[in-house]
């Protein structure tokens, strides 16, 4: 049985010598650099292929 995504689920995960915090809620996936506000967001359309701009390399 599978748990509703009704709040965001935070996770901090280290990538190089940087740490971030992953937020994964009901829109999508947000990315940050610890102590930012800003990161990379996707949303869950761009994640399983509605979006084929986040998907395309330097057009």
């Amino acid at each position: 049985m599978t748990t509703k995504l009704d709040k965001p689920l935070r996770r901090e995960l280290e990538i190089g010598d940087k740490l971030y915090t992953l937020t994964i809620d009901a829109h999508g996936l947000k990315l940050t650099e610890k102590g930012h506000r800003k990161g990379v967001e996707l949303s869950w359309n761009q994640v399983a292929g509605g979006d084929e701009a986040a998907h395309t390399p330097g057009d």
